[in-house]
This record gives structure tokens, C-alpha cells and sequence, in this order.
């Protein structure tokens, strides 16, 4: 796999995401008093979903000739997920 630098710089942004969105979730259920495993499972789903294939776009652009239109999916796809976490974390709040 042959991350960029900001190929790697866009994976954190979008794990930080995904964690501040889990922390909010996670102390929501604590202050209502219920835990239950589905923001875990959740977060699980969300990360075969949203990181797994930005891993493969990683994976693949080695074998892009051009040298930049997987790195443009790639970055559209870490936008794509940031902005759903921060429109999630939005609606919480």
C-alpha cells in the first residue's frame, strides 16, 4: 500500500472524525443511562464502509497510470465520510 503524505494526513482527519462522533455517541448513552453494543457495532460497520475502501484506493494507486485519478477518488471519499461524521455529530449535539 503506498499512502502520500497527505493521503495519510486525510486517513487521520477521517479516524479523528469517527472517534469525536463515537466519544459524543458514547456519552450520550452514559448520560441516559442505557449501554448497549450498538454504537460499537456501528462504528465497526462504519469503518468496513467508509475506511476499508479508502484503504483499497490506497491500495490501487500504484497501478494508476496517471497518478491522479485514484488520489481523487480517494480524497473525494475522506470528504465524503468527514462530512457525514460532522453533519452525525451536528444532529446530536
Amino acid at each position: 500500500m503506498m499512502l502520500t503524505h497527505w493521503m495519510e494526513v486525510a486517513l487521520w482527519i477521517v479516524l479523528g472524525a469517527m472517534a469525536v462522533d463515537f466519544l459524543v455517541d458514547m456519552f450520550l448513552v452514559l448520560k441516559g443511562g442505557k449501554l448497549t453494543n450498538e454504537p460499537v457495532l456501528g462504528y465497526l460497520k462504519d469503518i468496513v464502509y467508509g475506511v476499508l475502501p479508502l484503504l483499497v484506493l490506497a491500495g490501487i494507486s500504484s497501478m494508476d497510470e496517471t497518478g491522479w485519478i485514484v488520489k481523487v477518488g480517494y480524497y473525494l471519499g475522506a470528504l465524503a465520510v468527514v462530512i457525514k461524521y460532522l453533519k452525525d455529530i451536528r444532529a446530536k449535539l
